[in-house]
This record gives structure tokens, C-alpha cells and sequence, in this order.
């Protein structure tokens, strides 16, 4: 990333992703992101709504496109990217500031996430060829423990 153009947002899809392919055959996924800023004015709490698009490419597209949904709370991180067009029907200027993800990432503040790990383009991924899951291997991955639930966890424990 460009020094100084960073940016890091919290929110929600508002629309399922969509993976389109470039005629060069590059993976592209465009989906929206919406958070709610919250502020108080004359005393009452406000909520003041705020979109972004954002475009993701090869393989974190692929991937996005398999791992989130509208409504899923991710983290996104990467640049921001201003684009200028010209409306074909008025022939007004038109611009928009979006943001390039170069991660995102599923939260875990409200909702558990699950890593499945794919294996890259090529054949091979960063960690090298036997580095893919038993569930990529066809073989069943050992079950998760769930989380205890916050009631649970000192249910059998006297209290300090």
C-alpha cells in the first residue's frame, strides 16, 4: 500500500458479493460496506449511515466471494482509490472515492468465525505443497471445541 493513503473499516456487507472475471482473467469482487456513526446531539444519540464500495482482486476476490454474505460484520483493509467518469446521459463530470481491500476478514465481536485454508493458484500455496487441510485432502478436520458460552464458563466454580 501507498504510504499515507491506508485505510481500515469495520462494518457490515450490504450486498453479497459478485465475482466477475476481467477479459485478461482476473478475478474482481465488488460488494458494500455500511457502519453506523453514532453521536450524540442535544442530548439524544444520533446514527448517521455511511457506504463504501469496495473492490477486491485475485484471489482475496475468489475468497471473498466464498466466505461473506450481506450482513456479515468484516474488516477491511487496504487503499483508497478515487475514480473520475464522465455520465453517459449528461455528460456530467462524476467522481467517487472507493477503497481497494488488500484483506478482509470476518469479526468476531458479535459472531464466531471458521479459517478454512484454500490452496493458492498454481497449485501451490505460500506454505508450500502439503500445507492444505485435512478437509482439502478429502479427509474429515478434527471438530472445533465451541467457545464456552459466558454463563457457562465458572458454572462449577465457587466465586473468588
Amino acid at each position: 500500500m501507498a504510504a499515507g493513503n491506508e485505510v481500515t473499516l469495520v462494518g457490515n456487507v450490504t450486498s453479497d458479493p459478485e465475482l466477475q472475471i476481467t477479459p485478461s482473467g482476473v478475478s474482481v469482487a465488488r460488494f458494500g460496506l455500511a457502519w453506523n456513526r453514532r453521536f450524540q446531539k442535544d442530548g439524544e444519540w444520533q446514527e448517521e449511515p455511511n457506504f463504501f464500495d469496495i473492490t477486491c482482486w485475485k484471489e482475496t476476490a475468489e475468497n471473498v466471494v466464498e466466505s461473506f454474505r450481506k450482513g456479515d460484520r468484516v474488516l477491511v483493509s487496504g487503499r483508497l482509490e478515487h475514480s473520475r467518469w464522465e455520465d453517459k446521459k449528461t455528460g456530467e463530470k462524476r467522481s467517487k472515492v472507493g477503497v481497494v481491500a488488500d484483506e478482509v476478514a470476518g469479526t468476531t465481536r458479535w459472531a464466531t468465525v471458521e479459517m478454512r485454508k484454500v490452496e493458492q493458484s498454481g497449485g501451490r500455496d505460500r506454505n508450500g505443497p502439503d500445507s492444505r487441510s485435512d478437509v482439502d485432502r478429502g479427509r474429515s478436520a478434527p471438530p472445533r471445541k465451541r467457545a464456552p458460552q459466558r454463563d457457562e464458563v465458572f458454572e462449577n466454580e465457587e466465586p473468588f
